[in-house]
């Protein structure tokens, strides 16, 4: 399958981006699975929403949408990703997701996912090598300002966890060579709502 690739270093934005994706050939039944993946707190989820934005009627599925405990594997989610929404969408019919609650510990209310051009799978182990993705974007930043990012968001209290999920997150990427099969290798750095910059 012929790969979209950008010159590194270049800034560029998610139109940009949005208009190659859409030339890829499907991958998963008739969807472009996009998959984004890297450590906690490199910006994936706001990445994804600029592109998700621009790709106007792209779902989106993180993995935050399914129980992983902190102590889990990274990859407790992708299992039942697979069941419950890429199955269907490989056979050509709409998926149920339930998206969990990590507030209130519960499961929402079902929602369809058709099968649409393209999806975007957010999280860490979204681009492993079992995925069915037509491409993968790599996003990546400084393990300091990732920690600060993460505790900003979750809580000082989970400072340990953190800790340990990262060794488990960083285990699994070594393992899978997660990065090494990107298409697209992001600065977690500097991207905006309007444009980021490859690496």
């Amino acid at each position: 399958m012929p790969s979209v690739a950008f010159t590194p270093g270049t800034a560029l934005t998610y139109p940009a981006l949005a208009a190659r994706l859409l030339t890829l050939p499907p991958s998963c039944g008739p969807v472009r699975l996009v998959a984004v993946d890297g450590p906690s707190g490199a910006g994936k989820s706001t990445f994804t929403d600029h592109l998700a934005a621009t790709l106007v009627g792209a779902p989106v599925v993180r993995s935050d949408d399914f129980r992983v405990p902190w102590d889990a594997d990274p990859l407790t989610w992708w299992e039942p990703l697979l069941s419950t929404v890429l199955a269907p969408l490989r056979d050509g019919r709409p998926a149920t997701l339930r998206r969990y609650d990590w507030h209130r510990d519960r499961y929402g209310p079902p929602e369809e996912i058709p099968p649409v051009p393209v999806l975007v799978v957010e999280g860490v182990g979204a681009a492993w090598a079992g995925s069915p993705a037509a491409y993968r974007v790599w996003i990546d930043a400084p393990l300091d300002l990732r920690r600060a990012r993460a505790l900003d968001r979750d809580g000082l209290e989970y400072a340990a966890a953190w800790d340990a999920w990262t060794a488990r997150e960083t285990a699994h990427f070594t393992a899978d060579a997660t990065r090494s099969r990107a298409d697209l290798l992001v600065d977690g750095t500097s991207f905006t709502e309007h444009r980021f910059t490859t690496r």
